[in-house]
């Protein structure tokens, strides 16, 4: 049976690729984007949300099977927090009713393995609290330091995500009502926002350091695209509230396998 898909970033990067992939496999994809997509809109402001949410919803005739949130920038600017994480959120939250009459409804966001970088705590408790002017003043503090203090703004605003997904997947709007929520959280993609990083040896080399990928190295958008899409299948019956690093070994490699101590006793 076909399935009706939102995927927001879908005119470029993993969105794209993600769009692709679900057209060729006969699904129907709604697109949204700043330009070049089915639904025209900037997630960067709470109207954009608004009127992109309503005219999804309106082009999938009231049933959406599932929401795929890709859009998303790494600038080091106070727009970055309002688009990753005011954008992913309030997006998705506008369209729980839509995603409540389908048969198999599913939700997947693209966090990063930014999300482990260092980052804002205040801005990201800001962004958690629901309070974007809150969250932007502090970016816009942060961008004025320059871009390597403003840099920032992305791994906060991927972190907020990523614990967003974290407390909203285990809530009554979400696992109540039978819908599996997750993240997605890639190392390097080679896409249109990494290549001019990615074209200096200088460039890779920084971005390695950050970001070591011991198995197969940097990864085309495919080797996401193929993850969020069984994410939002009807085969992900259980899978709740999950970041999932599929980064070439970044995670392992930076936080090696000291991940069950907060169980262990003192």
């Amino acid at each position: 049976m076909t399935r009706t898909y939102v995927v927001t970033g879908s005119a470029s990067g993993i969105g794209a690729t993600t769009t692709r992939i679900l057209r060729e496999r006969g699904e129907t994809v709604i697109g949204i984007d700043l330009r070049d997509a089915e639904v025209e809109a900037d997630l960067s402001t709470a109207e954009g949300r608004a009127a992109a949410a309503a005219k999804a919803t309106e082009l999938a005739g009231g049933t959406i099977d599932a929401v795929i949130a890709c859009a998303g920038i790494s600038a080091p600017i106070p727009k970055t927090i309002s688009i990753n994480y005011f954008g992913v959120t309030e997006l998705l939250t506008a369209l729980l009713p839509a995603l409540a009459g389908s048969e198999a409804p599913r939700a997947a966001v693209v966090s990063s393995m930014a999300s482990l970088q260092p980052n804002s705590a205040e801005m990201v408790e800001a962004a958690l609290a629901g309070d974007e002017p809150r969250a932007l003043e502090i970016a816009e503090g942060l961008a004025a330091q320059g871009p390597m203090v403003g840099y920032l703004v992305y791994p906060s605003s991927k972190r907020a995500l990523a614990r967003w997904v974290r407390r909203s997947s285990i809530a009554p709007e979400w696992a109540g009502a039978g819908i599996p929520l997750n993240a997605v959280a890639p190392g390097t993609v080679l896409t249109p926002m990494t290549a001019d990083l990615l074209a200096t040896p200088e460039g890779a080399a920084m971005v390695d350091g950050a970001v070591p990928m011991p198995l197969n190295y940097h990864q085309p958008p495919e080797s996401i695209a193929h993850l969020l899409i069984w994410l939002t299948s009807v085969e992900n019956t259980h899978m709740a509230g999950q970041v999932i690093y599929d980064d070439g070994g970044a995670d392992a490699t930076l936080r090696g396998d000291d991940i069950w101590s907060w169980a262990d006793q003192s």
